[in-house]
């Protein structure tokens, strides 16, 4: 019966699972904990990080844990990536625009998040400037408007003052040039370059005081010049003239530069020009050149540069690929002329087609020193300059020029086509004669170009292009360069001319901003001429408190744009003084290097040739052993 039981149950058994045993789960009770598929609460949201920082991204997921990540840059998995959050390595500006995602998993399924793109902002590079020539252009303004460092409300003695200084061997009558942002050695630096009146070219590290390279121009067997006898340039005379620089020649940027020496065996004199590398002061091209010249005058008269008669006072001029020296006499002792010799910047080669003496049938002179300014020159490639005190020929030929073409006492502009260099016109004034005769030069100081400016008179306006100058006579001549003037023995036909408005008379250079021309005379005030309808105001509107012993002062500007002027002028006195005024009010005294307590700011004894440079938030100033650096105080 037991048995029977048995089988009978087994058959059940076996008939209801033939009849589907579906049936039988699906009667099984439900699982506790079923898995939840991943899905996302926050998504990845966009970022945007400067250039070098790290951007983090983040997501947030819900469903049945565990959870897994991974994260993707433009659809490719990131190793390593498999967290909630990512976060970039340094970002560089190619990353910008990439887009991130993140997909969650679990064991019930995944969910890809929306993208979140990646933004790299490239912040604005430092503004840096450079200054590699005197007065910092080819008009020679004297003016930086790129400072953005140096303002009104922070150049005092509080805030402001000498950093350091750096010695050098000698004089430094140069003005000093500075190269921003140079790669030296594999690094980058701010440096500053000056060359000595000992013949040698120094680079410093600015922001350090690091030397960086020093070469010596001597010869072997030669010594420094010595003075003639002369006062002018004392105890020795190798660098007296402003370098200029050429970033973009050779392969890591040249410095030109003429330097003097003596042989000390046969007392013979060199003019040499040199092109030396930026970076290590290594002389390229094949160089030095000596200076040599001749020069044949419309009648035939032929004179000869002697290197031993003359020194090269005013600046270089490098322009259009042509480097342009200048020379001047030791203290008038003739025989000399007014010599402008030209070279190729590419191989320091003579051009002797575009040789010009502007004295070349006198004896005595013009020569050509201007205080150390430099040769000018315009848009059109004309160079301006100003004779110092000499023959002139008031006897003029067919085109109104002296028929002997001696130039004493005069503005000059030269055209420079065809490979030449002539005497495209000319002013001088109508007191040549005796100016020259009682040493009143003209070509005591530089020249400078003013920027373009309107002129209106009658309901007309015409753009005029002018060029100022003043020498010993104590004038401000005002020149048109389309139609200079020339000679008249009765009238000085220029545009403007501003008599005994300098008292002290000029052996400095003027300085320009913001529609001012900046001027320093002998024992004299800094002065301030503003310009309007293209004349200068006919006495200073504004002046320092600050007298200026001999020479006056060769001021400089640095300025933001239009605003924050600041005129820096050099007083060369024992110890020398360094002053900062505001460019709007000059007898607002901003700063001077006597204020700070305890002789915090003075820099040695006074020198003649003196204009600071001002760049990055420094001005430098050369000294006579020395280059001195002021700044923002740390």
């Amino acid at each position: 019966m037991y048995q029977k039981k048995f089988l009978f149950g087994m058959a059940l058994s076996l008939t209801l699972a033939a009849c589907g045993g579906a049936s039988v789960t699906s009667a099984s009770p439900p699982p506790s904990n079923p898995s939840v598929a991943p899905s996302i609460t926050v998504q990845p949201v966009n970022q945007s990080v400067a250039v070098g920082q790290a951007a983090t991204f983040a997501v947030t997921a819900g469903g049945t844990a565990p959870l897994t990540y991974q994260w993707s840059k433009n659809s490719a998995a990131i190793a390593g990536a498999t967290s909630a959050s990512y976060t970039t390595a340094a970002t560089v500006a190619g990353d910008t625009g990439s887009a991130f995602t993140v997909v969650v998993s679990n064991t019930a399924g995944s969910i890809t998040s929306a993208g979140a793109t990646l933004t790299v902002t490239v912040a604005a590079a430092a503004a840096h400037t450079d200054v590699l020539t005197y007065k910092n252009d080819l008009s020679r303004s004297g003016q930086n408007i790129t400072e953005s460092s140096l303002t009104p409300a922070n150049v005092n003695s509080a805030k402001f003052g000498l950093l350091r200084s750096l010695s050098v061997d000698g004089k430094v009558d140069a003005q000093p040039l500075y190269v921003s942002q140079l790669t030296v050695t594999g690094a980058l630096h701010n440096v500053v370059v000056a060359a000595t009146e000992h013949d040698s070219v120094y680079a410093y590290d600015s922001d350090t005081g690091a030397p960086l390279w020093r070469v010596s121009l001597l010869g072997t067997g030669e010594t420094l010049s010595d003075t003639h006898g002369c006062s002018q340039v004392t105890p020795e005379i190798g660098i007296t003239s402003t370098p200029v620089i050429d970033r973009s020649a050779g392969a890591h940027g040249t410095v030109f530069v003429v330097a003097m020496s003596k042989v000390s065996s046969t007392s013979a004199y060199h003019q040499r020009l040199h092109a030396l590398d930026l970076t290590t002061g290594a002389e390229l091209l094949g160089g030095p050149r000596d200076i040599t010249a001749t020069y044949t005058a419309h009648n035939g008269t032929v004179s000869t540069f002697s290197p031993g008669q003359y020194e090269e006072r005013a600046a270089l001029l490098l322009l259009n690929g042509t480097l342009y020296t200048s020379w001047t006499s030791h203290c008038d002792i003739a025989p000399y002329g007014g010599w402008i010799i030209p070279f190729t910047e590419a191989a320091l080669a003579p051009i002797p087609s575009a040789v010009l003496n502007v004295a070349a049938n006198s004896n005595s002179g013009p020569a050509i020193w201007m205080a150390g300014g430099g040769p000018a020159a315009d848009a059109a490639g004309n160079l301006y300059l100003l004779t110092a005190n000499g023959t002139f020929e008031t006897t003029l030929d067919a085109n109104g020029f002296p028929n002997g073409q001696d130039y004493g006492n005069s503005f000059l502009k030269l055209a420079t086509g065809g490979g030449t260099l002539n005497v495209a016109d000319y002013f001088t004034m109508s007191n040549e004669v005796a100016e020259s005769s009682a040493d009143m030069d003209l070509g005591s100081g530089g020249e400078m170009l003013l920027p373009d400016v309107n002129y209106t008179a009658g309901g007309t306006s015409t753009v005029k292009h002018l060029v100022v100058g003043a020498g010993k006579d104590g004038n401000i001549y005002v020149v048109d360069r389309d139609a200079m003037g020339k000679f008249s023995s009765s009238t000085n036909a220029i545009w403007q001319q501003l008599s005994g408005v300098l008292p002290g008379g000029i052996w400095s250079t003027p300085a320009y901003f913001n529609g001012v021309v900046y001027y320093g005379d002998v024992s004299g005030t800094l002065k301030a001429f503003p310009i309007a309808n293209a004349k200068l105001a006919t006495t200073a509107q504004s002046q320092s408190a600050t007298h200026f012993t001999y020479p006056g002062t060769a001021a400089s500007v640095s300025a933001n744009g239009a605003g924050n002027g600041i005129v820096w002028a050099h007083e060369n006195s024992s110890p020398a003084v360094l002053h900062a005024y505001d460019a709007a009010n000059l007898a607002a005294e901003l700063y001077n290097s006597n204020q700070a307590a305890g002789n915090r700011d003075q820099f040695g004894a006074g020198n003649k040739y003196i204009t600071p440079t001002v760049a990055d938030g420094k001005v430098f100033v050369g000294t006579t052993n020395s280059v001195a650096v002021f700044g923002l105080l740390p």
